[in-house]
């Protein structure tokens, strides 16, 4: 079993720019987030057989962050794996969404555009890393991990896991507010409780 978790909102995501590898830390916002998905894994955890679980999360800052909340909220020490980071953008790094957008209209309604990136990583490239992740994992019904990952991976993990091809992989929803139950083949969302912007 593997809960899935995205890091809460950062900087770079409220002003609407393209993170890839860069670093931005997270928002009020986003550390109320990760607050209340450590809530939520306590929870679930607790309906859960009991077992030893392992945290491990992406090494940039972001989940990083993420991922301490979660495991204060669960008394885990986080672990870390190079290859549960965001996709590289390349040259798009830390510029406007929109910006990019404009000046590659070619790209707008293409679910893959962020994989057109100058100097970015193929989908190809993202992909074989997280199989190879998830391939090392203990096998179903021992696997208990919480993961803390990004937006991008989170999705690609998720279709790696269901064996989903690839137009409906890059469809998938990338929430900051929910949890993905990964289990026995099947994937159950479980949404937070909502936190509002603080004042």
């Amino acid at each position: 079993m593997i809960y899935l978790c995205r890091h809460g909102q950062t900087f770079h995501n409220r002003e609407g720019r393209l993170q890839g590898r860069t670093e931005s830390d997270l928002t009020p916002l986003g550390l109320m987030q990760a607050r209340a998905m450590g809530a939520l894994l306590h929870d679930l955890v607790r309906r859960d057989p009991p077992a030893p679980w392992r945290l491990v999360a992406s090494p940039l800052r972001r989940a990083r962050a993420t991922a301490e909340a979660i495991g204060e909220r669960l008394g885990l020490e986080v672990g870390f794996d190079e290859r549960l980071v965001e996709i590289d953008v390349g040259e798009w790094s830390g510029r406007l969404r929109e910006e990019v957008h404009g000046e590659n209209p070619h790209l707008m309604g293409d679910d893959a555009w962020g994989f057109q990136a100058p100097g970015g990583e193929t989908y190809e490239a993202m992909m074989a890393r997280l199989i190879s992740w998830l391939d090392e994992q203990a096998a179903e019904p021992e696997r208990r991990l919480i993961v803390v990952s990004h937006g991008v991976a989170g999705r690609l993990l998720r279709g790696a896991y269901a064996g989903l091809p690839r137009e409906e992989t890059l469809r998938l929803d990338i929430p900051q507010d929910a949890i993905y139950r990964l289990a026995s083949g099947q994937i159950d969302r479980f949404d937070c409780a909502p936190v509002g912007e603080p004042a």
